[in-house]
């Protein structure tokens, strides 16, 4: 497997959005994706009902470990306009159109690979280039790299950072 890279600066995060313009579904996947700490077999088992709160509540497939996160403004914002006023509570987010079930994580890496390819950006992208945006724009903006290892299950500041690309800078 190729280890992708971090979306590092913020233009970069804004034309990721203009190329899923248009693409309600998706847009919301990548929204979601940098603004949280979850995987993307979990962003993937999301449901309409579970953003009814202020907090994300779940269990890591990974882990198994419980897990919960303050929805931020950004995830609110995009969910209300986003989300297809249709939706039920047990709606997937991200539904495939081969049944009742979400979208696969082979068809995520795809919407988001054709996305970066249509933003221009050159670096190496996959689904968990989402966690790990997510967790370069969090050290960036101060938050505590103790902190940010205990979100991101690590066992040391050093993997954190070898995980967001910074001993490379």
């Amino acid at each position: 497997m190729n280890e992708v890279q971090p979306i590092k600066n913020k233009r970069d995060i804004n034309k990721m959005k203009k190329a899923l313009a248009g693409r309600p579904r998706d847009l919301l996947l990548f929204i979601i994706g940098i603004n949280t700490s979850l995987r993307i077999s979990d962003i993937l088992s999301l449901k309409a009902g579970d953003f009814d709160g202020d907090y994300l509540i779940l269990r890591e497939k990974k882990t198994g470990k419980r897990k919960q996160i303050r929805i931020n403004k950004a995830i609110k914002q995009a969910v209300k306009e986003l989300l297809p006023a249709d939706s039920k509570p047990d709606s997937w987010l991200f539904p495939s159109r081969k049944g009742d079930a979400p979208i696969s994580r082979v068809q995520a890496w795809r919407i988001l690979n054709d996305a970066a390819k249509r933003a221009g950006l050159d670096i190496a992208f996959g689904t968990h280039t989402l966690r790990k945006t997510f967790a370069y724009q969090a050290y960036k903006k101060g938050v505590d790299l103790a902190l940010l290892m205990r979100v991101l299950n690590h066992g040391s500041q050093r993997e954190t950072l070898r995980y967001i690309g910074i001993e490379q800078e």
